[in-house]
């Protein structure tokens, strides 16, 4: 059987932008029979993320994620059907995803890599358990929960950057479910600032692209800063760390602006920016959602429920195709996208 799939054409060097041409497309021959504990699933949708582009590098800088190999196949969040099992727990027409899945059309690999989903928890939309339902959901619930110290009432005011993505378009709107009274974002275009503010729930957004971002936060922010969702790091972290108040929290999910950089992780704070922190005693912490996975089961069931209750509303932004990861990856690294990013390598969900 002929499967199409992709693979690590070049790497972008650590301090370079990557683009579509560092992937290539190649076909591949599958076994036509699998082994005992098997299974043979059929790609519906990929996911493309932020974290991805430190797996490009040959040294990623972390402990926990492996580097892609140059000329092997890509792999990351995905979800498909099993179209032939020979897993004990696993049969043909079950929904599985996995945070290891190869980029390619078909796949063969150990039942065990697998999870199987529920489609009901989404409302038959698969997508959502590589975004809302999944890992981007559990990361902006989980890190809220734990590193963001909201108390229902207290009239705490949470700024999130990088708020229209997959994680910052949900961390604004859990902020506001788990009890801040405000809640503002800062993206990159009036489209998505007005996308935040009709139809996302925030009270506020800014375009860091247009005015001057100091100003209007302290404009649209009087009472100061409580809650900081990180998802940039660079210049506009250190705008809003810089108004922030007294013993207040930033959630650390992710420095987009510093991974085309060879920085560490997190990147250090400029000294001016540095002494703010340690003056007001605000807390930045480190914070991977793999660590809290016994929370994951409880965070689906309630990141679910808050959908089918209308009260977290799902962005995603689709391209068709397994020809296109690399023009999805680029899209996503600059700011294409609204919400999710994702890749549909096939709708056929019948066997």
């Amino acid at each position: 059987m002929i499967v199409q799939r992709v693979v690590l054409n070049s790497r972008p060097g650590k301090n370079g932008n990557p683009v579509a041409e560092n992937f290539r497309m190649e076909e591949v021959t599958l076994p036509d029979n699998i082994n005992e504990g098997q299974v043979r699933v059929r790609t519906l949708y990929l996911s493309v993320d932020p974290y991805m582009r430190c797996r490009m590098n040959e040294d990623t800088g972390s402990d926990y994620i492996t580097p892609w190999q140059l000329s092997q196949v890509v792999d990351g969040g995905g979800i498909g059907i099993i179209e032939e099992s020979k897993h004990t727990n696993l049969t043909k027409g079950d929904f599985v995803t996995s945070f290891y899945w190869p980029w390619q059309t078909k796949v063969i690999l150990d039942g065990n890599s697998f999870e199987k989903v529920d489609p009901q928890l989404a409302d038959g939309h698969l997508s959502y358990f590589l975004g809302a339902i999944g890992m981007p959901g559990l990361t902006s619930l989980i890190g809220i929960q734990e590193k963001g110290h909201i108390t229902a009432g207290s009239n705490q005011t949470m700024v999130v950057s990088g708020a229209a993505g997959a994680c910052g378009s949900l961390a604004g709107q859990i902020g506001h479910l788990l009890g801040c009274s405000r809640v503002l974002g800062i993206c990159g275009t009036h489209e998505k600032c007005l996308l935040l503010t009709s139809e996302l729930g925030f009270d506020a957004a800014i375009n860091y692209k247009k005015g001057n971002v100091a100003e209007q936060l302290h404009e649209l922010c009087p009472a100061g800063v409580d809650v900081y969702f990180d998802n940039v790091g660079g210049d506009i972290s250190d705008t809003v760390i810089s108004q922030m108040n007294q013993n207040s929290h930033i959630i650390l999910c992710g420095q987009i602006s510093q991974y085309n950089k060879d920085v560490p992780y997190p990147p250090p704070l400029p000294p001016a920016i540095e002494a703010i922190q340690k003056e007001r005693n605000i807390t930045r912490e480190r914070f991977l959602v793999l660590n809290y996975k016994d929370k994951f089961g409880p965070g689906i069931l309630q990141l679910s429920q808050w959908f089918k209750e209308g009260k977290l509303k799902i962005k995603e932004t689709v391209i068709n195709g397994l020809e296109n990861m690399g023009a999805a990856f680029q899209s996503m690294m600059t700011g294409g996208n609204i919400g999710k990013q994702i890749v549909c390598i096939s709708e056929e969900i019948s066997l």
